[in-house]
């Protein structure tokens, strides 16, 4: 018998732990168990398949399957047993987990080892932090220039992302208090002023900038919501715009699973001129996921349904003007696993210091680009900041929230997917409800409107678009 891997996956063939017994990489373990389910047959009983290159031969488990992936010249028989064998292990998933995860002891030594050099390092930058911010309320205080900051990036820390902890550490533990007020040269006095510790650590920063050191953005913690306003372009709106919006409501299992997928979408229309009143939209919808279409009541419904144009039952009359109308809209609900747009696996393991979290997202909807992604871990209260280990994109810690916000610009079909490691202290259950916020402009159901006519005459008229997908509720449980 020649067993090239042992897995058990979902019915969608995701992975949930897989062992290879030859060389193999990840992605080509996750191919082959991708393409097994398209390859059973309904209705037949059997409990192997092939290719033309392997054979999967499965036994179901409640909502899972077990499979062995084997070489088409393997004994069949010595297969069947060998799975009867892995199926009668009493063992639940995350037992499965831990007898194939590799224990070493070499590793754990070694994070120890960095786990307190870490601790020495912020307890190092606390201190040196303090002394800097008290040497400088010491120099307003006597009217003196304030003392500079260059002896602190050169000699204490080197390198960007040290300087990206100092000012974590300086937000995380200056602990808010009454300082005196700065001598004003004018103006009524203020015994204690709001954002004022805010102010010092951006102008701390600034100094750290002017002097060559790098600071990651992350740390400065800005919220997707704000950001996403701040470089919002300009919308160069016609005098007929109009406003596509979907909000999407998903709840998976930590196991996998999707429990409920709802989505809202609506096509809002702005007229500012009252020469267009009288116009049509030509709408062009591609899904092919069954959404459910309604239109405006005023809305010839027979017109759209036979000719996909959205205009008013009388022909003679317009639409308002400089006002925000909703003219279609549409709702797609599902428990469907493939419609997830992202789908995010996070998998906690217990260790001897605690729990090595690993979290890894993957876009499923190629014809998407998400903006802004923020992935949003919750940790244990009271245990400090988590060890990161590898990570795509940019984290930030929460102190005062206890989370672990995972940061990522863009995902699209050229980076559909990424991980991040951690440990810290805590229980697997700690790490859930994960919670995912993003935006896009390009919608999930590929409806759009294509072209605007005038009603007299068929003649084009200019339009503008804009095209907004963002979450309302994005969790896993």
């Amino acid at each position: 018998m020649v067993l090239l891997a042992a897995a058990v996956c979902t019915k969608a063939g995701k992975a949930i732990v897989s062992r290879q017994f030859v060389e193999m990489t990840r992605t080509r373990i996750e191919g082959l168990l991708a393409a097994f389910p398209k390859l059973m047959n309904t209705g037949k009983q059997h409990t192997f398949v092939e290719t033309e290159s392997v054979r999967y031969v499965y036994q179901p488990m409640e909502k899972l399957y077990m499979v062995l992936i084997t070489t088409k010249n393997s004994n069949i028989l010595e297969d069947l047993e060998t799975l009867r064998l892995f199926s009668r292990v009493n063992v639940n998933l995350a037992q499965i987990r831990t007898f194939t995860e590799m224990d070493s002891h070499e590793e754990k030594v070694f994070r120890a080892v960095r786990e307190t050099q870490e601790r020495e390092a912020k307890a190092e930058m606390r201190r040196k932090a303090k002394e800097l911010q008290q040497a400088r309320r010491d120099a307003e205080r006597q009217g003196k220039k304030a003392p500079g900051f260059g002896g602190f990036g050169s000699s204490a820390v080197s390198g960007g992302s040290t300087a990206a902890m100092i000012t974590e550490t300086i937000i995380e533990t200056d602990k808010p208090k009454v300082a005196p007020a700065p001598a004003r040269p004018s103006g009524p006095s203020k015994a204690l002023k709001l954002g004022a510790k805010g102010k010092e650590v951006d102008n701390f920063v600034d100094k750290l900038k002017s002097e060559g050191e790098t600071i990651m953005s992350s740390s400065m913690g800005k919220r997707t919501s704000e950001a996403t306003k701040m470089h919002a372009p300009p919308i160069n709106m016609e005098s007929v715009h109009m406003k596509i919006e979907e909000k999407i409501t998903l709840t998976c299992g930590r196991d996998g699973g999707l429990q409920n997928m709802e989505l809202h979408g609506m096509i809002m229309l702005r007229i500012s001129d009252d020469k267009y009143g009288r116009i049509r939209l030509h709408v062009e919808n591609e899904d092919k996921k069954g959404v459910q279409l309604q239109t405006h009541p005023n809305v010839d419904k027979k017109l759209f349904t036979a000719e996909s144009l959205i205009g008013l039952k009388n022909p003679e009359k317009s639409f308002p003007v400089n006002s925000d109308v909703g003219v279609l809209k549409w709702r797609l609900q599902t428990t469907e696993e493939s419609f997830i747009p992202l789908t995010i696996n996070c998998w906690p393991s217990e260790s001897g210091n605690g729990c090595d979290v690993n979290i890894e997202y993957e876009l499923q909807e190629d014809n998407l680009e998400l903006n802004d992604v923020v992935i949003t871990i919750p940790l244990p209260s009271g245990v400090g900041a988590p060890v990161i280990g590898e990570i795509d994109g940019e984290y930030r810690h929460d102190s005062r929230r206890n989370t672990l916000e995972w940061c990522l610009p863009v995902i699209d079909a050229k980076n559909k997917s990424g991980s991040l490691e951690f440990s810290i202290a805590g229980q697997p259950n700690d790490f859930f409800p994960v919670q995912v916020s993003f935006v896009s402009k390009k919608n999930y159901c590929n409806i759009q409107v294509t072209k605007v006519t005038q009603v007299d005459g068929n003649s084009p008229v200019r339009f503008s678009t804009e095209t907004t997908f963002l979450v309302d509720k994005y969790e896993i449980l």
